[in-house]
């Protein structure tokens, strides 16, 4: 009874208390197209991205951009012919400039990802542009999307101005975990909070427009170069240089890779949970705790009162599930999926927690924060430069 009423304790605070998270309402802000479109370099790193490539990067070239813009393609070490691929792309589909470049492999202290960005950097910067945009290879843009980035940024003075591309959801194991995913990313980062004065800052990653004045005295990538959640980091990097932040939902920015089985969710939130714990054994303990106690007491509460005849604990679990899948519905409705997973949350919060344990263990493993062939040291193993 008493840990049910702690949980719906919980939720009560989580319904009103922590930025509305639960709203799906945050889009891109109003905005007015500027008198003179600045200029943007698309940045995208790419490793091992043939089989997504040719559904998103045609989405990059046909930008419908009334200034100038150019891509450069950053082919981190492939082994699948993706640089060659992207050059066939762009010469069969025209659109924006294409340049393809490859860095080679990245020194002691740097993740792949932001080698590569920090290449791309590096390339754009003799275009001189206004404005970067860091998007993933596996994300697919609508014709405006770039157009409204920038109007969004000129319009509403933000340095960065990022959407959260709708990830996939075609597979049985997509539709129960993908969704949560989400919510539970703006359960940590409520939107809201990002885009005002406060410390929440967060980004994410397949969809960064980028000032590129504030990315030189943010020292970006550099000052992040080891960061396996580099999204956030990078958020925070600006913000702490007194930077403007924007988060929300997007409308027409798709991710394409697929996750048709329970192993590639499992491996997509395991490489990085535990990164975002800080590699802290006390932090793993209280997020093991605090989910357990705000989303698996609930229904296990209502089984107990089920079962044992306990009213009280019966109400109140029913009360906390009952606010838990009501602030799950605007997530569900925005993915377009049937209403009746809500009820089904405690089961998939249930399968992050054990994904955020084995992240843990395959971090004393020696296996942690590893994708694509590469496994990446805790931040504080990492030398810092002169």
């Amino acid at each position: 009874m008493w840990t049910a009423a702690g949980s719906l304790l919980a939720w009560s605070w989580l319904l009103l208390g922590q930025g509305f998270f639960w709203r799906t309402d945050v889009r891109l802000p109003s905005r007015a197209e500027p008198d003179a479109w600045p200029s943007v370099c698309v940045v995208v790193p790419a490793r091992d991205e043939a089989a997504v490539l040719p559904a998103a990067l045609p989405s990059l070239l046909a930008q419908d951009y009334p200034g100038r813009a150019e891509i450069f393609l950053v082919d981190d070490g492939s082994s699948d012919g993706t640089g060659a691929l992207a050059r066939e792309l762009a010469r069969r589909h025209g659109g924006l400039p294409l340049t393809v470049g490859s860095p080679g492999e990245p020194p002691a202290g740097w993740t792949g990802k932001l080698w590569a960005v920090r290449h791309g950097i590096g390339l754009a910067r003799a275009r001189d542009p206004e404005y970067l945009l860091l998007t993933d290879a596996d994300i697919a843009h609508a014709p405006d999307s770039l157009r409204e980035l920038v109007a969004a940024a000129r319009s509403g003075g933000f340095d960065v101005v990022s959407q959260m591309a709708r990830l996939r959801v075609e597979s049985a194991w997509e539709r129960l975990v993908v969704p949560a995913f989400v919510y539970f990313f703006a359960q940590l980062y409520p939107f809201r909070r990002i885009a005002a004065r406060g410390r929440t800052a967060a980004a994410a990653g397949g969809c960064v427009l980028l000032r590129t004045e504030t990315a030189e005295r943010a020292r970006i990538p550099e000052a992040i170069r080891h960061a396996v959640i580099d999204d956030v980091a990078l958020a925070r990097a600006v913000k702490r240089g007194g930077g403007r932040v924007w988060l929300g939902l997007a409308e027409r920015v798709d991710s394409v890779r697929p996750y048709p089985r329970l192993h590639d969710l499992w491996r997509m939130v395991s490489r990085s949970a535990y990164a975002q714990l800080r590699h802290n054994p006390l932090l793993l303990a209280g997020t093991v705790a605090g989910l357990a106690l705000v989303y698996l007491v609930p229904p296990v509460a209502v089984l107990a009162g089920l079962v044992g005849g306990g009213a009280a604990a019966l109400v109140l679990g029913g009360l906390a599930w009952l606010v838990m899948a009501g602030t799950y519905v605007p997530m569900l409705r925005y993915y377009r999926q049937p209403l009746w997973l809500a009820p089904l949350l405690p089961f998939t919060a249930f399968l992050y927690l054990l994904m955020t344990v084995d992240s843990a263990v395959r971090h004393y493993r020696g296996r942690g924060a590893a994708w694509k062939g590469r496994t990446y040291t805790r931040p504080d193993t990492v030398p810092e430069e002169g």
